[in-house]
């Protein structure tokens, strides 16, 4: 038993290294908890966009802080990244010495914001990217801008040039990811290199010092006003970001399942197994008082109040209009001109009469 337990105490810090499959999966997990929370605010703004379609219309905005919220509470107190504490990960400086601090320690100042910025910012910034990639083909399919337009050059050879750039993007992920593999390697991802740390297994001596400080934290009282306002709002935030944590913790798997389950490919499958009945018409929303009201003639434009031009219908609602009119209104304001159900510019349909 002594030879087993000094083989143990000698073995290297490799041995704290995580494997390619725990680094993959906790990249994973906060990837597949956003389209299941974004699935959840477009099923209530649908079900009410006067109350909650600016949920819907901020709901990067609204997801970054409160991402950033939480991935500086984990950071902070355990030296790691939410879905990295879920898998018993933890962040330690590069280039240190053989001893690891322990995840009570926090990260350097450097490496904190670094990895902060990293995890939150970067996820905005190409999803941001990536709407307004998508954005610009529908215009460019449209034919919004005149063709001799610099503007729409220019935007044509970005569009023509963002494939390439994202697939450099991915394909360092993905070189980085068989160097791991491989042990050439201490980073799966390249992020964390930027950021200057890299990932190992949290130990005992890490979960006891995480138990410890969380009964100090509880016990521990303040005196002076100003540190009981600056404890108080440091408390404040930390119970909303522990709140998230665990709601997060809790309903992780399945926001998983929902994501799994509204995807693209399980929903042709079941429209493929079942049949669907014909829709009802959509219910106009009384509610609203900005909302359009319908002509007595069928080819008038519910906005324009003229006979339509380039008749576009509305995937959202089945309403038409002129193209121009609801292209110009959706943009603005994401949501039907008629029944306010959330509409994006791809819910339209342009529609071709024999006589055109």
């Amino acid at each position: 038993m002594a030879e087993v337990g000094a083989h143990l105490t000698a073995a290297p810090a490799g041995g704290d290294r995580p494997s390619v499959f725990e680094a993959v999966a906790q990249d994973s997990l906060m990837a597949a908890v956003k389209p299941a929370l974004q699935h959840l605010v477009k099923v209530l703004a649908e079900s009410n966009p006067a109350r909650y379609g600016f949920l819907w219309r901020w709901f990067d905005e609204i997801y970054v802080l409160l991402d950033l919220l939480l991935q500086q509470h984990y950071l902070a107190r355990c030296s790691a990244s939410f879905s990295e504490n879920f898998y018993s990960l933890k962040r330690i400086p590069m280039g240190g010495g053989t001893q690891q601090p322990l995840a009570t320690a926090g990260l350097p100042k450097r490496q904190h914001w670094k990895s902060l910025l990293l995890l939150v910012l970067v996820p905005y910034l190409k999803g941001k990217l990536e709407k307004l990639v998508s954005s610009l083909r529908e215009e460019d399919e449209y034919s919004i801008h005149p063709p001799s337009s610099s503007w729409k050059r220019f935007y044509r050879a970005f569009l023509a040039a963002y494939p390439f750039v994202n697939m450099t993007w991915e394909g360092w992920f993905l070189i980085q990811q068989l160097c791991y593999i491989l042990g050439k390697a201490q980073h799966h991802s390249p992020l964390l290199r930027l950021a200057g740390v890299r990932l190992v297994r949290l130990t005992a001596e890490d979960i006891q010092a995480l138990e410890k400080k969380l009964s100090e934290a509880t016990s521990n009282q303040t005196h002076s006003f100003r540190s009981r306002v600056h404890s108080a709002v440091r408390k404040a935030l930390g119970g909303v970001a522990l709140s998230l944590s665990t709601g997060l913790s809790v309903s992780v798997f399945f926001l998983q399942f929902l994501d799994w389950w509204y995807s693209s490919e399980n929903q042709e499958t079941i429209k493929s197994l079942t049949a669907l009945p014909t829709p009802p018409p959509p219910v106009h929303l009384e509610q609203e008082p900005s909302s359009a009201v319908l002509p007595q003639l069928k080819t008038v434009c519910p906005l324009c109040r003229r006979v339509r031009v380039n008749a576009t219908a509305l995937a959202t609602s089945g309403f038409v209009f002129c193209y121009r009119c609801v292209y110009t209104y959706v943009k603005t304001h994401q949501r039907c001109p008629v029944t306010g159900y959330a509409t994006e510019l791809q819910h339209l349909v342009k529609l071709y009469s024999p006589e055109s």
